[in-house]
């Protein structure tokens, strides 16, 4: 953590959850007026260009290395391009209630890779049960027992795909893009800014719109765009910096209340009793994986020899 107040990111965390949690209620609307990929496409570009207006007012010095460059790139499809797509495409069919529920599952996602492809985290008694309890947390948020019930299987194959990239992109940027000690903004834009360049190809092969332009689908976008990835972003590298992917990553805890309140209030949405339970074992889950309860009581994780 860096020096100063340690709780410090706190504030940020709060205000990046909020943004976040409110990016499922701006896609929805923005989906009545745009494909998915269009949704996407204009959500990334309006995040580059809010990036860099920042940068410009700021100042900052922008790389000119294109190894930096690349690195960045590969963490946009990972953190953006991919799973912005297969979640706008899922919100075509799934409420943004479950939708942002099942984005929750991003830290039990980042563990795994951390465990498998990053080889970032030791095999620990805590992170294996803590991972099938979220896993477990999955399955009743979409209720397996009556088989998905009204949801599309496509959608939700699409949403676990989606956490999939998210939990391999947040490692790959504290692996490979933030030891380049670049400002926040830099790494921001060098991330949505390409993302934006590999979405462009799939936007332009299908329809501009699909719907009327009216004005919540165009707020909706600039909303979702200027400040859910073109802020949100320098405020998620800055918690990267001070506290790690996997906190950085937890603030999707908060992405299912603020979603959620704004689905039933604003949509009309329905909460089925088994979304906040699954949310909260899934919660549960990360917690115990990542040693926060078994810290409470003074237990050291065991490692599995």
């Amino acid at each position: 953590m860096t020096q100063g107040k340690p709780t410090g990111w706190v504030f940020i965390y709060i205000i990046l959850g909020i943004i976040w949690g409110s990016s499922f209620l701006f896609t929805h609307v923005a989906l009545e007026m745009l494909p998915p990929v269009g949704v996407v496409f204009w959500r990334l570009l309006l995040g580059a260009l809010a990036l860099g207006a920042v940068i410009a007012i700021r100042r900052v010095e922008i790389t000119r290395n294109w190894r930096h460059w690349l690195l960045m790139a590969s963490g946009g499809a990972f953190m953006n391009a991919l799973p912005f797509t297969l979640f706008a495409y899922a919100q075509q069919h799934v409420t943004s209630i479950l939708a942002s529920i099942i984005n929750g599952a991003t830290p039990i996602m980042t563990l795994l890779a951390l465990l498998t492809v990053f080889r970032g985290e030791k095999l620990k008694l805590n992170v294996i049960l803590g991972l099938l309890i979220g896993m477990g947390g999955v399955m009743i948020v979409l209720a397996v027992w009556q088989g998905f019930g009204e949801n599309d299987p496509t959608a939700v194959l699409a949403m676990i795909a989606a956490v999939s990239c998210y939990g391999l992109g947040g490692p790959f940027i504290v692996r490979f893009v933030t030891p380049l000690k670049m400002p926040n903004e830099i790494m921001s834009i060098g991330q949505v800014g390409s993302a934006s360049l590999i979405v462009l190809p799939f936007y332009l092969a299908g329809p501009a719109l699909i719907g009327e332009v009216t004005l919540p689908a165009v707020a909706s976008v600039i909303a979702v765009g200027a400040i859910g990835s073109g802020v949100a972003y320098i405020l998620y590298y800055r918690i990267i910096k001070q506290v790690g992917s996997a906190i950085a990553n937890s603030v999707t805890y908060m992405s299912p209340l603020v979603a959620t309140v704004l689905g039933m209030l604003l949509l009309g949405e329905e909460l089925h009793w088994y979304e906040p339970v699954g949310a909260i074992v899934v919660i549960l889950g990360a917690l115990i994986s990542q040693g926060r309860l078994l810290g409470l009581f003074g237990i050291k994780p065991k490692v599995l020899s």
